[in-house]
């Protein structure tokens, strides 16, 4: 098996996916907050 050594592993495609995940989730909680809003505002 091969030696670890710390702080040399290639991490670009999880920090591409983690960036991708936190985008995603910033505009899905952006959207829920607006239909919330025109809900409040228009009511149901």
């Amino acid at each position: 098996m091969a030696d670890h050594e710390h702080g040399k592993m290639d991490i670009t495609e999880q920090e591409k996916t983690f960036g991708g995940f936190v985008t995603w989730t910033t505009r899905v909680v952006i959207a829920c907050i607006a239909i919330a809003l025109f809900l409040a505002i228009f009511g149901a």
